[in-house]
């Protein structure tokens, strides 16, 4: 760079610190034009590798080098105008380079959590596995967090802040605030809680005996979280209630139940017997019945105008419309059964009895 500035000066007739700067300037271009094709080879080397993580790197990084690289050119640009100009604000060229390449950093580290979500969530669905988008999007949101936070701390040193002091500062303010704002504090730590230990996660149909919620999780924030009930309403429920109710996650059933009470007439009693074992047989050799679980088929009690028999069973499908499909084909099959039989089934009906005269 002083060769460049000192033959500009005695071949050009111009100022030294202006070849200087003229000179910074030339060098700056030339080695962002010269990074910008390595940046290129190497995201086009990147693409063909096993791995994903390179190729995130390397595109993420690419715009923060080269704002980095005119960060350091207009540096020294600025320190060489610093000798031959009186400007005030050129005394802070230091400190200002320095709040702006840790800018490019948490740029990149932003950038690069985001890619690096995304390519968790692609890897693990191209083989086949299951994926928590909830844990993975609370690992980002919180790597981002600390990310800002650290670069908070490190541009207030820069700065000439006492971090010491800012930190003493804000853990008494930090009472006061915590006093003031509890009820964020609750929620925040409520999202917490929920992304800790996934009690229910995107996409999940949730309801709470408790409150008057049901339906489909949509989102999940640190403040709270929407649900979308089933008519189709937005329902936006702070964190911090999660913490102090009974949540049912219905999506992680492993099986749906059938239990009906089949009511025959009295005059059928004869018939009570084969018709039980015979339903029992139907939900054993059901496709769509899960005989290891618990099934029942019994003459459960005597009815006010029936005699009921409790079927008791459960089914393979948790999806609700196909469990609607299995029910249906069990009790026409019930029907049938009790039709062979020469049995009907009952309905409310009253005896009287007129004495005679």
């Amino acid at each position: 760079m002083n060769i460049l500035s000192d033959w500009l000066s005695r071949h050009v007739g111009i100022e030294p610190w202006v070849a200087s700067l003229i000179a910074i300037a030339i060098v700056t271009i030339v080695l962002n034009q010269l990074a910008q094709v390595l940046l290129r080879q190497a995201a086009k080397w990147t693409a063909n590798t096993a791995t994903a993580w390179d190729e995130a790197v390397v595109s993420t990084a690419r715009r923060p080098i080269l704002v980095a690289m005119w960060v350091v050119g207009f540096s020294y640009m600025a320190r060489v105008l610093q000798r031959h100009v009186e400007e005030p604000f050129l005394a802070e060229v230091q400190s200002l380079r320095d709040v702006a390449l840790i800018t490019c950093v948490v740029w990149f580290l932003l950038r690069f959590i985001g890619k690096a979500s995304r390519h968790i969530i692609a890897a693990r669905l191209a083989r086949g596995e299951e994926v928590d988008d909830t844990t993975i999007d609370a690992l980002g949101k919180l790597a981002r967090l600390v990310t800002f936070v650290v670069a908070v701390l490190m541009v207030a040193q820069t700065l000439g802040f006492h971090i010491t002091g800012l930190l003493a500062l804000g853990g008494v303010g930090g009472i006061a605030v915590g006093f003031a704002a509890k009820d964020i504090l609750a929620n925040f730590f409520g999202g917490l809680t929920i992304y800790l230990d996934r009690p229910f996660s995107v996409g999940d149909w949730i309801r709470s005996p408790d409150k008057s919620i049901e339906g489909t999780v949509e989102y999940i924030s640190w403040r709270h979280t929407r649900v979308r009930a089933f008519n189709k309403n937005p329902i936006y429920v702070p964190n911090a209630v999660f913490t102090t109710i009974v949540v049912e996650n219905p999506s992680r059933m492993s099986h749906r139940r059938i239990k009906e009470t089949i009511g025959l007439r009295y005059e059928d009693i004869d018939r009570i017997e084969p018709i039980v074992a015979d339903i029992r047989a139907m939900l054993v050799a059901h496709p769509d019945i899960d005989a290891t679980q618990t099934l029942i088929v019994n003459f459960n009690q005597f009815g006010a105008s029936s005699l009921d028999l409790m079927v008791y069973a459960f089914t393979k499908t948790v999806v609700w419309v196909a469990y609607q499909e299995v029910k249906q084909d069990v009790l026409l099959k019930i029907g049938r059964i009790v039709a062979q039989h020469g049995a009907q089934v009952a309905f409310p009906t009253q005896t009287l009895h007129f004495p005679q005269p």
